[in-house]
C-alpha cells in the first residue's frame, strides 16, 4: 500500500503546481539593496522596470531583457512613488521623506526638476489624454503637474491619499482615504470631490484597482483582510472575499478577468471574475514574508514582485507569467 501512496500524492502535488494561474519565470536579483522596496512602472519600448527601493533612498533600473539591473538612481530621500512617462521619456519619483517630487531624463538619467510638496509624497498616476501627471501626498490632497513638469493645480482632502486610479472615459478618479476610512470619487476637471464611499467596518483600504468597463472598484482592505468589490456607479460595496493579508498593490488583469493581490503575509491572491457581480479565489500563489509591492503590465503580460532583503537572501524582482 505505501509503494502506491507515495506516488499518488507527488503526482497530486505536481498536477497543483502546473494549474496554478501564475507561473515564476524568473527571478532579478538586486544584491546590495537594503529595506523595504515600494513601487514600481515600466518602459514597455525600452523594456525596462523602474523600483523604488525605498529603504535604500535608491531607484533601481531593471533591464528586462537581460535580466539585470542596468542603473542605480541614488541620493533619493524615501522614493515611494515612481512614473515613467513615455511621451516625454521622463521618469518622475515621489519622496516620502521629503515631500519632494523629483523628475529625470530618462534617457540620460540626469535630473530635470524638483518639485517641493513638503511632506510623504506617495503614488504617482498619468493622465496620458490630458497629459497630466497626479501624485498624492501631505495630511491630505492630491496634486496636478503638466507635461512640462510644473505645478498646475491640486484637490484638497481630509486624509493622505494612497492609491487612487483614473478613469480614461470620464474626469473621475477613484482615492483611497485609510485614515478616514473611506473611497473619495474626484472630478479632476473641476477640482472637487463630488462623492464618498465609506468601506464600512474594514481598515486600511490600502490598494486599488480599476475595471472600468464593468464600473467595478477593487479595493483591498487589511484589517480584517478582504477584496471588497465596489460598484462605481452605485458607490456600493457589492460582494467581498478574504484575501492576503497586509497587501500594498492589487491589479486587474482585463484579458483574463482575474485580479492580482500581492501581500506581506507572504502570498499573492488570485481572484477570477465570474461576472461584474460574482467572484472567486483561483489560486493563493506562496511568495515570500515581507513581499508585498508588485506591479502587473498588460502590454507585457507579466507580474513583477518585489523582495525584500532577508537575512543573506538578497533582495530582488520575481518575474511571474499568467497562465494561461
Amino acid at each position: 500500500m505505501r509503494f502506491f501512496i507515495i506516488p499518488l500524492l507527488f503526482a497530486a502535488s505536481t498536477w497543483g503546481q502546473a494549474n496554478q494561474p501564475l507561473r515564476l519565470e524568473k527571478t532579478i536579483e538586486l544584491s546590495d539593496v537594503q529595506g523595504r522596496i515600494d513601487h514600481m512602472s515600466v518602459d514597455i519600448k525600452g523594456g525596462r522596470l523602474f523600483v523604488s527601493a525605498l529603504g535604500n533612498n535608491t531607484v533601481e533600473v531593471i533591464d528586462l531583457k537581460a535580466g539585470k539591473r542596468a542603473k542605480t538612481i541614488g541620493r533619493l530621500q524615501e522614493p515611494q512613488g515612481v512614473l515613467y512617462v513615455p511621451a516625454v521619456d521622463q521618469l518622475y519619483v515621489a519622496n516620502s521623506k521629503d515631500g519632494s517630487v523629483r523628475i529625470f531624463d530618462a534617457s540620460s538619467y540626469a535630473p530635470l526638476k524638483t518639485l517641493d510638496y513638503g511632506d510623504d509624497a506617495d503614488n504617482l498616476r498619468y493622465d496620458s489624454g490630458h497629459k497630466r501627471i497626479y501624485v498624492g501626498y501631505g495630511s491630505g490632497a492630491l496634486a496636478e503637474i503638466d507635461e512640462e513638469g510644473n505645478k498646475s493645480g491640486e484637490i484638497k482632502l481630509d486624509a493622505h491619499p494612497e492609491s487612487f486610479q483614473l478613469e480614461k472615459d470620464s474626469p473621475r478618479i477613484y482615492v483611497n482615504l485609510p485614515k478616514s476610512r473611506k473611497i473619495a470619487v474626484l472630478d479632476r476637471e473641476k477640482r472637487a470631490i463630488i462623492a464618498t464611499w465609506p468601506v464600512g467596518m474594514a481598515l486600511a483600504n490600502y490598494p486599488m484597482a480599476l475595471d472600468e468597463v464593468d464600473h467595478r472598484l477593487f479595493v483591498i482592505t487589511r484589517f480584517p483582510a478582504r477584496l471588497l468589490v465596489v460598484d462605481t456607479t452605485t458607490g456600493k460595496t457589492v460582494q467581498h472575499l478574504p484575501a492576503v493579508g497586509d497587501c500594498d498593490d492589487v491589479f486587474y488583469d482585463q484579458n483574463r478577468k482575474r485580479i492580482y493581490a500581492s501581500g506581506g503575509e507572504g502570498a499573492i491572491s488570485v481572484f477570477e471574475q465570474q461576472d461584474a457581480d460574482h467572484y472567486k479565489e483561483l489560486a493563493t500563489i506562496t511568495t515570500v514574508k515581507g513581499a508585498r509591492t508588485s506591479f502587473f503590465s498588460p502590454d507585457l503580460d507579466r507580474l513583477f514582485l518585489a523582495v525584500r532583503r532577508q537575512g543573506t537572501q538578497a533582495a530582488a524582482i520575481r518575474v511571474f507569467a499568467p497562465v494561461p
